[in-house]
């Protein structure tokens, strides 16, 4: 019987298999994310419900938050980890991706450009939103776990310029990137492989897209309107 050589794998084996495990952890990451923005976004929209003391809904969702046992944990593991590795991967892909919508007038292409934009739009957002929320913008900008409601309201009502520019794009940059990440993490994933099936579930994409979109501004919106409460 012949003797099995066994052939060393070569680099772009190597190479090739790096990127497939790389993207599907980006895939995932960009779900556990997706996942984070729609609790987000149906938490911030309870502010609409409105109330005082004991009976601030918006209040009483961040108590129970912040009440989690290892919430710091909780946050690293599915928020801040996965947030990082899809956003720097995510740095990487459009650095190295070469959209191709003059060649090819295609609406996905599209999508896939009005991606990538989103996707820097996102990334600046998050700077703004997280670290003025931690206070390092000043304390205007800074959330307060205790005054939710009121330091909420502080935060978006701070300028003209964060009510009526950054957070109407950066709502809706997450919004379009959570559904359209969706609809392309079905063919990452295997599962909507036919036309048939991808149509069907851009249908439950769009719809998701224009569910958080409504949770956004409506919490925005909500803000917004309670700049009243600070004078009070």
């Amino acid at each position: 019987m012949p003797e099995t050589i066994a052939r060393p794998l070569s680099v772009s084996t190597f190479d090739g298999a790096s990127s497939f495990l790389l993207r599907r952890l980006h895939s995932l990451t960009g779900l556990i994310f997706g996942g984070y923005i729609v609790v987000h976004l149906l938490v911030n929209a309870t502010l609409i419900q409105g109330g005082s003391g004991s009976n601030d809904i918006y209040q009483l969702q961040v108590d129970k938050i912040h009440a989690l046992p290892f919430l710091w944990a909780v946050e690293w593991i599915f928020i801040y980890i996965p947030i990082l590795f899809h956003t720097v991967y995510g740095v990487w892909i459009i650095v190295t991706g070469q959209p191709n919508v003059e060649k090819y007038p295609y609406a996905r292409n599209y999508f896939y450009l009005v991606q990538r934009i989103s996707a820097v739009a996102i990334a600046l957002f998050l700077l703004f939103h997280v670290l003025g929320m931690k206070g390092l913008w000043g304390s205007a900008l800074q959330f307060v776990p205790e005054d939710a409601t009121r330091s909420t309201a502080r935060h978006i009502n701070s300028s003209l310029w964060v009510a009526c520019f950054v957070y109407p794009i950066g709502i809706a940059a997450s919004c379009f990137h959570l559904a359209n990440g969706m609809w392309t993490a079905g063919i990452t994933w295997g599962l909507t492989i036919s036309a048939a099936s991808q149509r069907r579930w851009g249908y439950v994409c769009s719809a998701l897209f224009v569910f958080t979109l409504i949770c956004g501004f409506l919490a925005l919106g909500a803000a917004i309107h309670d700049k009243a409460i600070l004078v009070h």
